[in-house]
């Protein structure tokens, strides 16, 4: 139950912070994207941030044998790339480009109720099923 609670007010901390800095609005982040036209580079001090405390988490976590609230820790082992991956990216980028929403500040951004937000977060839940759909018929 503890551990439910921390990933709940987590979650709810990393989506204020989504909204505060406004990484929930596409033309704040489409402006950012945009370094040849009118580029708004505040939202690489959002990133910078943001890397500083990941930057601290891992460190603390290098010095644990274990997690506060779990058994072990859940690092990926794999290190390759495969063409899954390479197009996944892609495609991940592209669509950051094309809408300015990635799927943490969309779903933030659903408090929000509009109208965009919700077809993206709808086309990208339609993404993942067909995915894993494909993916079982291929096994």
């Amino acid at each position: 139950m503890i551990a439910a609670a921390v990933s709940f007010l987590s979650g709810v901390l990393f989506g204020l912070g989504l909204a505060i800095s406004q990484m929930t609005n596409p033309a704040k982040v489409l402006a950012f994207l945009d370094i040849l036209g009118d580029w708004d580079p505040s939202l690489a001090f959002v990133m910078a941030g943001a890397v500083g405390v990941a930057a601290i988490g891992f460190a603390q976590a290098k010095k644990r044998a274990t997690p506060v609230l779990e058994d072990e820790f859940k690092i990926p082992k794999r290190r390759d790339l495969d063409m899954p991956l390479v197009l996944g990216a892609a495609l991940f980028g592209a669509g950051w480009g094309l809408v300015g929403l990635c799927p943490g500040p969309a779903i933030a951004g659903l408090v929000a109720g509009q109208t965009e937000t919700v077809i993206f977060v709808g086309a990208m839940l339609a993404g993942m099923l067909t995915n894993r759909l494909i993916g079982s018929m291929r096994r």
